[in-house]
């Protein structure tokens, strides 16, 4: 395999792996986040003469194994558990959950957006494009005098907080550190195009941990490891909670299709690296290889949409123009300029697009939907007429809306709007 160690090693420290600095906000996020929590838990027992108690907290998923990847539409997720002692709180799922809501509404007045219940956590939207999860559980002794958790999703289940980080340190230390690599850069792959539909970093990571190679050389390595994932793959698409074989993880008809995309993509994409075993390979044709593999600027040569407003160079020395104001709906009466928002927009959201021609005698305003990757299938473009149009956040990926302004037939100018979605 052809070497290029030292700018795969480059790519993967410069462009892979967070940085230290937004490592530590993350984990500042979650400490005022826990702080708001005790503060409005305080105040809530004042008001209704209860005693709801914060026993333990613990951060999980990426950001607990330390696989968190760059990303430059800010879109970071911080998942923390936070236990309460079983006899202390209601039975009921549901007034768990009302409590938490409302003890974080005290104190989290400064968001643009309150604290959502979701089915198994509370989640805490960022404009920036960061949101926490906070995942309720509840704990009680047994028998022998030893903690049982159990987490409020739509009912009580028996799960450890603290698993599948545990599983994941130690398997990581297993394979000398190369599964954490490993995962990263999978995860940098199966987000290098924002259309695709792909299974979440709990998933990758098991797959991961199964076909894990180790090599002196991190190239072959994460060759290696992904050319075991997609023959994994190809005999068996099923995969199970590591720290309790018995469950899978595979919840969804929509779960076993994202993983069968990552299969189909693997084949496909692993195919665009066999230059690298060529011998007549030339570093340019590994780079190109490599740049194919992970869409990504570093490599050179591709271009990174970094505007939300791309203007049509057909109509920019046109004396017409339109504006066109793009705001996000979160909660009735809740509405953020997209220009406010940094990161890619929830799904489930309402989005109202104003159009602003800066002429008045024109006669019609044509909306025209561009969506485009795995999610939106039939549904690739729909228009409407009118000053505003009135959209919904209903796939994951960079779409476009194309403001279109006539004056009788004729069209005076246009303005197409990215819309990315998460």
């Amino acid at each position: 395999m052809y070497n290029l160690s030292s700018k795969f090693n480059t790519f993967y420290k410069n462009h892979v792996v967070l940085q230290q600095t937004k490592q530590d906000e993350l984990k500042d996020k979650m400490e005022k986040n826990i702080e708001r929590l005790n503060d409005g838990l305080s105040e809530y027992n004042a008001e209704y003469g209860t005693d709801y108690a914060l026993m333990d907290y613990e951060v999980q998923g990426s950001v607990a194994m330390h696989t968190v990847t760059q990303n430059d539409e800010n879109e970071y997720d911080i998942d923390v558990a936070i236990i309460f002692d079983k006899d202390k709180i209601p039975d009921s799922t549901k007034r768990v959950k009302n409590f938490v809501v409302n003890a974080l509404k005290r104190k989290c007045t400064r968001f643009r957006t309150e604290p959502e219940k979701k089915t198994n956590c509370i989640r805490i939207e960022y404009a920036s494009g960061y949101h926490i999860d906070f995942a309720i559980y509840r704990r009680f002794k047994n028998d022998n005098g030893e903690y049982e958790y159990e987490h409020c999703g739509s009912e009580w289940r028996s799960r450890n907080p603290w698993a599948i980080t545990n599983w994941f340190n130690k398997e990581n230390k297993a394979s000398e550190s190369n599964l954490r690599s490993v995962v990263r850069l999978l995860k940098m792959f199966c987000k290098s195009n924002d259309g695709w539909s792909m299974p979440g970093g709990l998933i990758q990571s098991v797959l991961a941990s199964e076909a894990i190679s180790s090599n002196e050389r991190l190239d072959v390595t994460f060759y290696d490891s992904i050319c075991g994932i997609r023959d994994r793959l190809a005999k068996d698409k099923e995969v199970y909670n590591p720290s309790d074989k018995t469950l899978t993880l595979m919840y969804t008809a929509k779960d076993y299709q994202k993983v069968k995309n990552l299969h189909t993509r693997l084949e496909s994409y692993i195919k665009k690296l066999d230059i690298l075993f060529d011998g007549k390979c030339t570093e340019q044709d590994a780079i190109n290889a490599w740049k194919n593999f992970f869409n990504h600027s570093y490599w050179g040569g591709l271009v990174q949409e970094n505007e939300s407003i791309e203007k049509s160079a057909r109509f920019m020395n046109s004396k017409e123009q339109v504006d066109v104001e793009m705001r996000i709906l979160f909660a009735p009466g809740v509405e953020i300029n997209f220009n406010e928002y940094k990161g890619k927009i929830p799904k489930g959201r309402q989005l109202k697009f104003i159009a602003h021609p800066n002429f008045t005698d024109y006669t019609q305003i044509q909306w025209t939907v561009m969506n485009q990757g795995d999610e939106c299938g039939d549904d690739i473009t729909h228009q409407r007429i009118g000053k505003t149009a009135i959209e919904r956040t209903s796939y994951r990926g960079v779409h476009r809306m194309l403001c279109r302004v006539y004056r009788n037939d004729r069209l005076m100018c246009e303005k197409v709007i990215r819309v990315p979605i998460r």
